[in-house]
């Protein structure tokens, strides 16, 4: 009998009782069984750094991360998205005789090592590849990827140094001779790289060259003030939505003493800034930014990422390696080794939910009217008072990555518990016009809880998924949208009636100690989020 009384809710037990108990594969990688539309998801990372990011540790190399990724961690895919800034080394950590444009850095060293690789048949069944994360003028990070081909996509590195050219302060004696004045006929002298147009320059730049293999992620939004407001993530959405279509709402850097880097002074006008069970308030706080956008029926998806740059070295701690703590599960319908022309379609569809920890490790969300059923990212049209079955359906593993002490390779058996699931509606409205007051609303006052379910609510079914049904009547345009956590609804400093509270700094002075802290901090609070799926009233 499970000890209900354990908040948050991590059991320690044998590996192999576990196993039995769960009757699903251990963490890592994705679920063995096939949600009910076919195909599989497919777990992976979409920000991670290397060595040749300068504020990665040198011991950080491409081998290192990609081992700890599919060997250790056993993802299905990841994206190598260093800085766009100078690499001043190589793969391996060797400092180069001069720096050099990081999209030349990863053409010479980090693309040419994963295709040898996979040539050689050492991760040919994994997906990866190069994006890169920009410092975009006035704003804060952005993870980009862009892609060349036909049915295999690969990462188009004429693109990298294009857009690297055109849009940092990069010298243009670094870039070869030839390509800049390729460049210059084609774009004068202009460069883009100091204002908040400068910035939309660069999306409209996607979009014009790259508008179906392409991609825009928001990185770690509300890390610095005044980063982004609802009125910048509109328009970078109004201006390509096929291409800025997600943000990094369950940030990376959770292994930093402020959770997730964090770093902004703890006072009360400071609550924005904060995470919020390792969430940013952007996608944490109920009807807050994230609820306003998907309230306009945008399709807006959350994902979470490592932003590993190193786990601990010295005196430092910074964020866990991929997927180790953080994982993406994105629908693949595709037979094989995804492609990343797989991945984007999957990515854009918004069929995909976001885990800490490995609380979960399978979800089926999915609701049905009429015969007619629909999962994450889809629309659900149904005629006004027609009956709607919302069907919740996951698995957790038999155990997680948490370490005891921390990156000794101890493992410590505990298998995630879900406490509640929660299903959140909103509704959805008309779409703000630019420029009116509407388009700096970041709120949505519908958006609550309809319901609250806890393992006095769901069985386990045929195939070992926990089970819930919800019965609802359709009587207007809304969304709904999934989050669980392991804790109780009333944790102090965690939780207060269901709500994750701001996370607070975790200060040890022990080095030692503050890692350790850090670590059981991270695991005693773990969550998932679900992408929505819309309800369209004829």
């Amino acid at each position: 009998m499970l000890n209900k009384k354990l908040t948050p809710r991590l059991l320690m037990i044998p590996a192999a009782i576990a196993l039995v108990l769960a009757g699903v594969a251990a963490c890592g990688g994705s679920d063995t069984t096939p949600p009910p539309e076919g195909g599989r998801w497919i777990a992976g990372d979409l920000h991670t750094h290397t060595t040749q990011s300068a504020d990665a540790d040198a011991s950080q190399t491409l081998d290192k991360i990609l081992s700890k990724a599919f060997t250790t961690y056993g993802l299905d895919w990841m994206a190598i998205s260093n800085h766009l800034r100078v690499s001043t080394r190589d793969e391996k950590g060797v400092t180069l005789p001069a720096s050099i444009p990081m999209s030349l850095g990863a053409e010479r060293y980090e693309i040419a090592r994963v295709q040898a690789l996979q040539a050689g048949g050492t991760y040919a069944n994994k997906l990866i590849f190069s994006g890169f994360e920009w410092d975009m003028p006035t704003h804060d990070h952005i993870g980009v990827g862009l892609f060349e081909g036909t049915d295999k996509l690969a990462t188009s590195t004429r693109g990298m140094k294009e857009f690297e050219y055109l849009f940092t302060n990069r010298d243009a004696s670094m870039f070869d001779a030839a390509d800049v004045a390729a460049w210059k006929a084609k774009y004068g002298a202009a460069r883009y790289n100091a204002s908040a147009d400068d910035a939309l320059k660069a999306i409209a730049w996607l979009k014009t060259n790259y508008p179906e293999t392409s991609y825009a992620v928001i990185n770690h939004p509300s890390r610095n003030k005044g980063s982004y407001t609802i009125a910048d993530l509109r328009s970078f959405h109004d201006l390509a939505p096929n291409i800025m279509f997600a943000i990094e709402g369950m940030v990376g850097n959770q292994m930093e003493p402020d959770r997730g880097g964090y770093t902004a002074a703890y006072t009360p006008d400071n609550a924005a800034l904060r995470t919020y069970g390792g969430v940013d308030q952007i996608v944490a706080k109920l009807g807050g930014t994230w609820d306003a956008l998907l309230g306009e029926g945008r399709r807006i998806w959350n994902l979470t990422d490592s932003d590993t740059h190193f786990k601990i070295v010295g005196a430092n701690s910074s964020g866990y390696f991929p997927g180790e703590y953080a994982k993406n599960y994105v629908f693949n319908s595709a037979q094989g080794t995804p492609t990343a022309k797989d991945l984007l379609q999957g990515l854009r569809s918004g069929k995909m939910f976001s885990v800490y920890g490995d609380l979960i490790n399978a979800l089926d969300f999915n609701l049905v009217a009429n015969s007619t059923r629909k999962g994450m990212g889809d629309e659900l049209a149904v005629a006004s008072g027609e009956k709607i079955t919302v069907t919740i359906r996951f698995k957790s593993p038999a155990k997680n990555n948490y370490e005891k002490p921390v990156d000794s390779g101890l493992g410590a058996s505990v298998k995630p518990v879900v406490d509640h699931v929660d299903l959140i509606v909103g509704d959805v409205g008309a779409r703000a016009t630019p420029g009116s007051s509407a388009y700096a609303v970041d709120t949505n006052s519908s958006t609550r809880v309809v319901k609250r379910f806890t393992s006095a609510d769901w069985k386990v079914d045929a195939e070992g998924y926990y089970r819930v049904t919800f019965e609802t009547t359709a009587s207007k345009n809304q969304y709904f949208r999934l989050r669980g956590t392991n804790l109780g609804t009333d944790v102090a400093g965690l939780t207060q009636n269901g709500e994750p509270l701001a996370d607070q700094r975790t200060s040890t002075v022990d080095n030692a100690q503050r890692f350790n802290d850090i670590n059981d901090r991270n695991y005693r609070s773990l969550w998932f989020y679900s992408n929505p799926v819309f309800v369209t009233v004829r």
